[in-house]
This record gives structure tokens, sequence and C-alpha cells, in this order.
């Protein structure tokens, strides 16, 4: 299981730091801490308002309206908490710091998975197509083989062109495939996983998404 990336009250405590920075709504608290984890952990909006209520409801924030959205900002209570607490929040830093080095590890570790299961599937439809490759020549020679002296020249020619050098086409063409595949896959991941984080943010990342992505994804695996 994985630990979680804040103790206990201490998403509380930095969120207070942030906005100690400069006043903030709760969608752009959500890019700071995204970007403070380097992209590898967003909070949900379902993490983020709770904790703006309380606390505004103990006095440590307040809120002003800006437009459509609600900004929140820090009161000379909250700076005071913040003064009170600073040596745990520098243990919060430190925290932070190795939660980022752990999910930058898992989020290599995923990639690296999805890779290789990628490049053996591949593989393994290159090896089917050089297969189907070598059959079909095969059984062109033994039919042509069989016909008469008119024809005799023909098997030559289509050996010439299905053959050994045809086999070293497609094995060629399967590399380049691959290579294709590949760049397309990590394309695809980066903007998937960009959407999803907008939708996060947003609040409207739901389970029905993603057990529609994942039925997706088996959908065009099983074509490969």
């Amino acid at each position: 299981m994985t630990p979680p990336v804040f103790g206990h009250g201490h998403l509380r405590l930095y969120i207070l730091s942030l906005l100690a920075e400069r006043p903030q709504h709760g969608y752009e608290l959500i890019q700071s801490l995204e970007q403070r984890f380097g992209g590898t952990y967003t909070p949900s909006a379902g993490t983020i308002y709770p904790r703006l209520a309380k606390l505004e409801e103990d006095g440590l924030v307040t809120k002003i309206a800006d437009g459509r959205k609600t900004v929140y900002e820090i009161t000379d209570a909250g700076r005071a908490e913040l003064a009170s607490r600073e040596g745990e929040l520098d243990g919060i830093e430190d925290e932070l710091t190795d939660s980022v080095r752990r999910l930058a590890d898992e989020v290599r570790n995923s990639v690296n998975a999805a890779m290789k299961t990628l490049r053996a599937d591949l593989a393994s439809a290159a090896r089917d197509a050089r297969s189907e490759t070598r059959a079909s020549t095969t059984s062109t020679a033994t039919t042509e083989g069989t016909e008469g002296t008119e024809s005799a020249e023909a098997p030559e020619t289509a050996a010439g062109e299905s053959g050994p050098s045809g086999v070293k086409t497609t094995a060629l063409g399967a590399r380049e495939a691959l290579r294709d595949a590949e760049f397309a896959l990590t394309e695809f991941r980066h903007e998937v996983r960009t959407e999803l984080r907008g939708r996060t943010a947003r609040g409207e990342l739901t389970a029905e998404t993603v057990a529609d992505l994942r039925s997706r994804l088996d959908e065009v695996r099983r074509t490969l």
C-alpha cells in the first residue's frame, strides 16, 4: 500500500503556508501543490475545499468573491499559527521532498512496465507476421513447382519477391512500426494524463470515466 503523501493535519498547515505566499482560489491551490510535486501528485477538489472551510471556520483564512471565483487569504491569526509551528512546517517540507521522490519512482516503474508490455505485444505481432510470410512463400513455391514446364520459371521470380528478402523487409517494417508505436504511446499517455489531472482538479473525474478508459484500452490492446 502506498503511504499517504501528507501526515495527519500536515496538508492543512501546508495550505496555510501557500496562502501566506499570496491569496489563491481553490483551483490555484491545487495547481500550486501539483507544481510542488513536479506533477506526480494532484489533490482533488474534495481534498482541498473541506480543509479551506475548516481553516476559515478557525479564523485562519478569510474568503472574498472575485467574479465567479472565491479567493482565500490568510488572516493575522493564520500567520501567527504558521509562526508558532515553523519547525513543524520545516519537517513537512522534508516529507514533501521524500514524497516527490517516492511518487516519481512509482510513476517511472509504471511507465517502464507499460512500455515492456507494449514491446512484448508488438514483438509477438512481428513474429506472427514473419511466420505468415514464410508460410505463404512456402505454399506458393510448392504449388508452382507442380505446374508444367511453361510455368516453371515463375517460382524463381516469386521467391525473389516474397522469399528471404521479403522476410527482411517485413522485419524492418516491424521495427519501424515498433518505434512509431512507442512514440504514439508516450504521446498518448502525456495527453491523457494531462486531461485526467485537469478533470481531477475540476472535480469532474468519476469512477465511470476511469472504468470506460480501462475498457477502451483493453479493447485497443485486443486489436494489436
